[in-house]
């Protein structure tokens, strides 16, 4: 199996969710199904039905995490130097709006554009790896073509 990067915040905030679906959630959604029971017939019973749907969401949901976290691999960017790769804090301006943009290229579980989490296997990302400052890149993207330019890469 092929190992997955992940940053060290990226692994302890995929532990701590297995952490509560297995010590939380779990506890619930158990005494959730025998308090359903309870009730009687299962067959017309919604809350038992709803219950066993989210008890097979978490079951689904603990089983993958542990498959990820069991292939994770940590990289500690501030470890790191050099060109754009695995664990840069990456600021780019894009060379036709002037507008600025600060992504840090993480693995695909730890990902969130909304909070500068790029991922990795993303058409950005990947038309980064190797760039230095002062270089332009052209990336294709679905909106079309876009050029920036590499401002600061950061380790941290």
């Amino acid at each position: 199996m092929e190992k997955i990067p992940m940053t060290p915040s990226g692994f302890a905030a995929l532990e701590a969710e297995l952490k509560h679906l297995k010590s939380v959630e779990r506890p619930a959604i158990i005494e959730a199904i025998a308090s359903a029971r309870e009730l009687g017939d299962l067959k017309e019973n919604a809350e038992y039905h709803s219950a066993r749907e989210k008890q097979g969401f978490i079951e689904g949901r603990i089983k993958e995490l542990e498959g990820v976290l069991s292939l994770a691999e940590v990289i500690d960017p501030a470890k790191l130097s050099g060109t754009i790769k695995f664990g840069a804090k990456v600021t780019l301006v894009d060379e036709d709006t002037d507008e600025e943009k600060t992504w840090m290229i993480v693995g695909e579980h730890e990902a969130n554009i909304e909070k500068g989490l790029l991922n990795i296997k993303s058409p950005i990302a990947r038309a980064l790896i190797g760039k230095d400052e002062g270089d332009s890149v052209e990336v294709r993207t679905p909106g079309g073509v876009r050029s920036y330019e590499v401002l600061n890469i950061e380790f941290s």
